[in-house]
């Protein structure tokens, strides 16, 4: 049988499928697991009375949302790899609890919020510098529904509640994107994973390079036509959003612990100046000076949002917010409050509980009637994936 006749029988099925095949896909999209006689039994009252959210929400009752369907669809945004085997850790923790607790998604960019393990578990404390935690978590497959307690990154890491930025903040992240380099990674995975774009899609030659860093060459490989050609399109936006990150590093002992499984999320307050800039801004915001000396040089964390003009005009920026501002907690709303980011949620959602990404017209339609409940859900994934879920069940 070809590929199309699979598809177009899959498509017969889903077409007449009824109340109680209906519940088995809902529950089996949002759980990976069948639902129990008592689950499907409710779940298919439900749908017939035409409650086919609240039906949905019942399915995500289920633990195995969380510790699989949510762990798997967060898991790909830890790490530079999308590697979905990793570790779970605070980051994926903290999108979980988001989750369960209907907390405002944007505030997963912004919030000072911090999901850990239950104290009266029999599992070691939050480390700054180990995953410990969250490994034990993991290792006996401890109930995330029930286990996850809400705190604040600055009652556990000591980070003042001005320097917090959701995910970006936690040590998953540190240690993934704020490790090395000068910090543009955090920049550049946040912008993958969280609006669903990389620097190519946003790349515009027509913002002013007036913030583009020392470190980048006005002509790579001895032609200038590059830079004005190419990079000037993405680090002309990039940099002076990424300036948000200057204060931040990851500090490791890259003799003894090379790959930095020890380290920690490091944060220059007030008063604390770096050995070689002379100010709060990390060294690594420095390097390369040489690359071209005349570039810009970093002194302080304030950011502007070069692309509220121009092409990414159509990110949708919140016109309530300036579009410039100190450090990555406001940074952070600024990417989290554009359209860009609740359309990015929905595409994910979609793909992951349809096993497809939006294709006509219909899905397009859906999409952006989930986007709508979205926002006026108070911004609640859980929203986003009974909306998922009620669309791909089949009529």
């Amino acid at each position: 049988m070809t590929l199309a006749a699979v598809a177009a029988m899959f498509t017969h099925l889903t077409a007449i499928a009824g109340p109680t095949e209906q519940a088995k896909r809902m529950h089996d999209r949002l759980t990976g697991v069948p639902a129990d006689a008592t689950t499907l039994e409710q779940m298919q009252n439900l749908i017939e009375q035409g409650d086919n959210i609240e039906a949905a929400y019942i399915a995500m009752d289920n633990p195995a949302f969380y510790n699989v369907t949510l762990k798997n669809w967060v898991t790909p945004w830890t790490n530079e790899e999308a590697d979905i085997f990793a570790p779970l850790n605070d980051y994926t923790a903290t999108v979980i609890g988001m989750a369960r607790d209907d907390v405002d998604f944007r505030l997963v960019l912004s919030g000072n919020i911090l999901y850990v393990g239950d104290n009266a578990l029999n599992i070691p404390a939050y480390g700054v510098d180990n995953n410990e935690h969250y490994q034990a978590l993991e290792d006996q497959e401890i109930d995330l529904s029930q286990a996850l307690v809400a705190t604040t990154q600055t009652a556990v890491t000591g980070l003042p509640e001005t320097a917090t930025a959701g995910v970006m903040t936690t040590r998953a992240a540190a240690k993934s994107f704020f490790k090395d380099g000068t910090n543009r990674a955090m920049f550049r995975f946040t912008l993958m994973n969280h609006l669903c774009t990389d620097l190519e899609g946003v790349k515009d030659t027509s913002r002013a390079p007036d913030r583009i860093r020392q470190d980048v060459s006005r002509s790579p490989g001895g032609d200038s036509r590059i830079f004005l050609n190419s990079c000037i399109g993405c680090h002309s936006g990039m940099d002076p959003l990424a300036q948000a990150f200057a204060y931040y590093e990851y500090s490791y002992n890259s003799d003894a612990d090379p790959d930095g499984l020890s380290g920690r999320l490091s944060y220059n307050m007030a008063g604390q100046n770096d050995a070689i800039t002379g100010s709060r801004v990390t060294a690594k915001h420095q390097i390369n000076s040489n690359n071209f000396p005349y570039g810009y040089v970093i002194q302080n964390d304030q950011w502007d949002n070069y692309w509220r003009a121009g092409i990414n005009k159509n990110l949708g920026w919140d016109e309530n917010l300036p579009g410039s501002g100190s450090g990555a907690k406001t940074m952070g709303q600024e990417l989290a409050h554009s359209e860009q980011f609740a359309q990015c949620q929905v595409k994910k959602v979609f793909k992951n509980v349809c096993l497809r990404s939006p294709q006509d017209g219909d899905d397009w339609t859906q999409v952006d009637s989930m986007v709508g409940n979205f926002k006026n859900s108070g911004y609640q994934i859980k929203r986003v994936f009974a909306d998922a879920a009620n669309y791909c069940k089949g009529s």
